[in-house]
């Protein structure tokens, strides 16, 4: 009888142990989700969430009031930029929304980078900056997984509808207050950068 005992308090003491080694494993794996993400000078950038992959929409930005430049493009298309601000880090996040305002979904995909070794898909991760002055063009950041700083799963958006984007580059110098966004297969839209 004693044995019989034993045998289910340890049986208890090893489904205890499992489940909370279990519950520890999936707490640490939740994270903060920036996958190791650093700037060109060793610094983490700040944390952005990217527009959710499942298709659902999103609401637009947080300060869809303000508008410092407007992109109108094909098919009914429309981006909003809402700021460009250059944080002490050594970077520029630009943030706006993208409406469709035409009358059949739109996926993202011609706005995505040429780069082989990308891996978004459906994102922003064309978006450049040009400085016109210091003639130079910056990129949208990518981790260290080849995943571009920007708003990715941007697909299956329907009429009607709007979505939050985002994008970081690094920070032309600090001269530099003016840039161009671009898109492609959008007209260039020239943003203010602040502090």
């Amino acid at each position: 009888m004693s044995i019989r005992r034993t045998t289910k308090a340890a049986r208890g003491a090893v489904a205890t142990a499992s489940a909370l080694g279990l519950a520890l494993l999936v707490a640490g794996c939740g994270g903060g989700g920036d996958d190791g993400a650093q700037t060109p000078d060793g610094r983490k950038p700040a944390a952005h969430s990217a527009t959710p992959d499942d298709g659902s929409a999103g609401s637009p930005a947080a300060d869809a009031d303000k508008v410092i430049g407007e992109m109108k493009g094909p098919d009914g298309i429309e981006v909003t930029l809402h700021s460009a601000v250059r944080d002490s880090g050594g970077f520029v996040t630009v943030e706006g929304t993208v409406t469709n305002r035409g009358t059949r979904a739109f996926n993202a995909i011609d706005w995505r980078s040429n780069e082989t070794e990308l891996k978004s898909r459906s994102s922003i991760s064309g978006a450049t900056l040009v400085d016109k002055t210091g003639k130079k063009r910056y990129l949208v950041l990518r981790d260290t997984n080849g995943e571009c700083l920007c708003t990715t799963g941007l697909s299956g958006l329907l009429p009607g509808q709007s979505r939050p984007v985002f994008a970081q580059f690094p920070a032309p110098p600090a001269k530099v207050t003016e840039v161009d966004f671009q898109l492609p297969t959008m007209p260039p839209a020239t943003v203010r950068i602040t502090d």
